[in-house]
């Protein structure tokens, strides 16, 4: 089960046609009079402007988001998991590396019989649809579980008519030579 990754870019701000050096228009102010952006800003303890602080901020709640959806799959995942959580990361303006997609391999192990894979197939379905916001690819996982399952309750209706047909045929047989003698 996959979580769509998705990131967050920062573009710095562009500069004013003003502020162009080729502009032999724009006013020339002592270098000291016009200190860079950076020191413009405030700068939290770590360093960091309130555009890269807010960028923090959100990248820390996509990594908590992305392991608690993939924390719901390896929980309800009982049998058909396939392993721990991969994850893919993206670095902070703060150097620390967010998780901000991942996944959860799964296995459908072999069923000897339609029952087992009805059971399986609920199982698969469970942990795809375990996350608070299940994502494109759980839904995807989720539906070819739920096909898997309607073909082994048909395989499983077809057995019992058989089984039906059988037992009926038996009685018939039973009931007829009872009759003759």
């Amino acid at each position: 089960m996959t979580v769509s990754n998705a990131s967050i870019h920062y573009s710095p701000p562009t500069s004013s046609p003003s502020q162009n050096k080729n502009d032999i228009n724009a006013e020339k102010e002592p270098q000291a009079e016009r200190p860079d952006k950076k020191s413009e800003e405030e700068k939290s303890p770590l360093g960091l402007t309130a555009d890269e602080q807010r960028q923090v901020t959100e990248l820390q709640a996509r990594d908590s988001e992305v392991r608690a959806h993939e924390a719901a799959h390896l929980a309800a995942g009982g049998g058909v998991v396939g392993g721990g959580a991969n994850f893919s990361y993206q670095q902070g303006p703060d150097g620390r590396m967010y998780a901000v997609g991942g996944e959860v391999p799964i296995s459908t192990p072999a069923a000897d019989s339609p029952r087992e894979a009805i059971a399986v197939a609920q199982k698969l379905k469970a942990a795809a649809m375990a996350p608070a916001n299940p994502s494109p690819q759980d839904y995807k996982v989720a539906a070819t579980a739920s096909m898997m399952e309607a073909k082994a309750r048909q395989e499983l209706a077809a057995q019992q008519r058989e089984e039906q047909l059988a037992t009926y045929a038996d009685n018939q047989n039973r009931f007829s030579k009872t009759s003759d003698e």
